[in-house]
């Protein structure tokens, strides 16, 4: 069992402390951007990350398949995959262009259409998250290789109730409606703008109440951080309260979704 020993989460932390190396080479650098099929933006940053993390989790696991933001499998092929590794080498490509940071590195694995282990990895920050189903949200300060788990920090959502409350919006993709939906939900509240998957991360640490995501993500953009976002007490729902999947249908687009980091807010 890939989880059967502490050598084992470490093995998979070190891939996503590598790829973010990978991507700080290049955000040094010069970044050269190139349109995917689809207009969105790619660099090399994310061709290098994600060759990277493939190769190191072949490695590691060569039974168990890949999904990939830049390494697509088509649905006849996937569709029967009980286990698989779900990853998008570089969140926030956006971010990584307008040089602010707020990008990360998505790794998780997905069982029987739900995440059961999840990384995300800021490199900008050095800052570390995981979660491991039935064992908790944890986070550490490092950008180098680590021997043990004993130096991470258990991390859990708010509990208590406010007036004010943290909304999380993105900040690449903010939309009308939901400026529409926070102002009819919400008398009181405060506008928290992030890129990339460290909304869920924001969410985990009790530093924010809600995250409504009314427009288009894919699977590989959530995954890691709805087990990182469960695992320290949080939920993650589609906007009519339902779970959300993975690998059912062709496409890997999610519905509309509210993860929430204080459950006093769940309706």
């Amino acid at each position: 069992m890939i989880f059967n020993h502490e050598k084992n989460i470490l093995e998979l932390l070190d891939i996503a402390i590598d790829a973010g190396k990978e991507i700080l080479n290049i955000y040094n650098d010069e970044i050269i951007v190139n349109s995917k099929e689809d207009k969105s933006p790619i660099t090399q940053a994310d061709i290098n990350s994600n060759n990277l993390i493939v190769n190191r989790l072949k490695k590691l696991e060569p039974n168990i398949p890949i999904l990939s933001e830049e390494s697509l499998v088509e649905w006849e092929k996937r569709k029967n995959w009980g286990r698989y590794w779900l990853i998008d080498p570089l969140d926030g490509t956006k971010e990584f262009i307008n040089r602010n940071g707020e990008f990360t590195v998505n790794i998780s694995l997905i069982e029987n259409n739900y995440p059961t282990f999840g990384i995300i990895y800021s490199p900008v920050n050095s800052l570390l998250y995981y979660a491991l189903k039935n064992n908790g949200s944890y986070k550490i300060k490092t950008d180098s290789n680590l021997s043990t788990l004993k130096d991470f920090n258990k991390i859990n959502i708010k509990k208590e109730k406010n007036i004010t409350t943290k909304v999380i919006g993105s900040r690449s993709h903010s939309s009308k409606e939901f400026q529409n939906w926070v102002e009819k939900n919400f008398t009181n509240f405060e506008l928290i703008t992030i890129g990339s998957s460290l909304k869920f991360c924001i969410l985990a640490e009790g530093e924010a109440d809600i995250y409504p995501r009314l427009g288009p993500t894919s699977e590989w953009d959530i995954a890691a951080g709805h087990i990182i976002l469960e695992e320290a007490g949080g939920k993650l729902k589609t906007i009519d309260n339902k779970d959300i999947l993975y690998n059912t249908k062709e496409d890997i687009l999610n519905p509309d979704f509210i993860a929430y980091g204080n459950l006093s807010k769940v309706d």
